[in-house]
């Protein structure tokens, strides 16, 4: 499926000292951070590290993306449980980005996407056949629509045969910090207090049909919030087992010099959002990533292979 939108990528002076210098500038436009914005690559010293591992060897970069999980289970956010417009722009993007890699950088980029959906999804309520319809949809956008520069991963790449409950069971027990250490390090250190708001947040307005009073939820998102952390921190140990050299990206907001870099996944400024919590709104020739509800008030609903797709303003 292919339509009229299509992501820009912002040009970047070649001003640089050496090719993995070159390439970090130009990822430095869409660094996702909730600091002090800097386009110094001196600032990033841990990303450059990363990016000069293969640089200096003369092979591919590999960026790993944790991301990509699943649609939200709130209808009031989302267009039903499948990748849609946002996605394939936002992937289309991705592929652009390696692209630009490639010009600057002969042997080139490839982002894997590392579908965390599974790790977490009974902690956010999410089927895992939702889960599997997603990955499988999102597969094949990456091949419908010619993204040579994207591979994927998830849960079903390890442990065998086993089921996906026994599959989350021993992917914790072997990376995943404790509870305890966590509610300690949201109580000094600000990175970490930030990602549980917003988890918390999101987790907040995804939840549907919860039986109790505003309060009891808001306690039992706080203690999910601290489960999908330490989850997502496992996931994290995970992928460096199985990509032991790797540029690590993020989908959440990262300081400058943080070990993982904050990447935007639109040219849209928001720091957090993400397509599988919003819908796609295109408006005067520019997309945005909306709640559904908002995008209904003000657009039209575009269908797509007899799926809903985004919206038109």
């Amino acid at each position: 499926m292919t339509t009229d939108i299509a992501p820009t990528i912002t040009d970047v002076a070649p001003a640089v000292t050496d090719t993995a210098t070159e390439v970090l500038r130009l990822l430095l436009p869409y660094h996702r951070t909730a600091g002090p914005v800097s386009h110094d690559p001196a600032d990033h010293p841990e990303t450059l590290r990363q990016i000069r591992r293969f640089t200096d060897a003369g092979d591919p970069v590999v960026l790993t993306l944790p991301g990509f999980p699943c649609k939200s289970p709130n209808p009031a956010k989302v267009l039903g449980h499948l990748p849609d417009e946002g996605e394939r722009l936002s992937l289309t993007f991705l592929d652009r980005l390696c692209a630009r890699v490639g010009e600057v950088y002969a042997p080139g980029a490839r982002i894997v996407i590392c579908s965390d959906g599974h790790i977490f999804g009974d902690v956010i309520h999410v089927p895992d056949e939702h889960i599997d319809a997603y990955g499988d949809a999102l597969r094949a956008m990456i091949d419908a629509e010619g993204l040579r520069h994207l591979d994927t991963f998830d849960l079903r790449a390890v442990h065998g045969d086993a089921d996906h409950d026994t599959k989350r069971r021993l992917v914790t027990e072997a990376y995943a910090p404790s509870v305890d250490d966590l509610r300690a390090l949201v109580r000094t250190d600000d990175e970490t207090a930030r990602l549980y708001r917003g988890i918390t947040r999101f987790l907040f307005e995804d939840t549907a049909d919860f039986p109790g009073s505003r309060s009891a939820l808001q306690r039992d998102c706080r203690a999910r919030a601290y489960e999908v952390i330490a989850r997502s921190r496992a996931w994290g140990e995970l992928i460096a087992e199985h990509f032991p050299r790797q540029v690590r990206l993020s989908i959440h907001p990262q300081p400058a010099g943080a070990e993982k870099f904050g990447i935007r996944l639109l040219e849209t400024g928001d720091a957090w959002a993400t397509p599988w919590h919003t819908v796609l709104l295109l408006q005067e020739g520019a997309a945005r990533l909306v709640r559904r509800e908002e995008a209904e008030r003000v657009g039209r609903l575009i269908v797509r292979d007899g799926r809903p797709s985004h919206f038109v303003g």
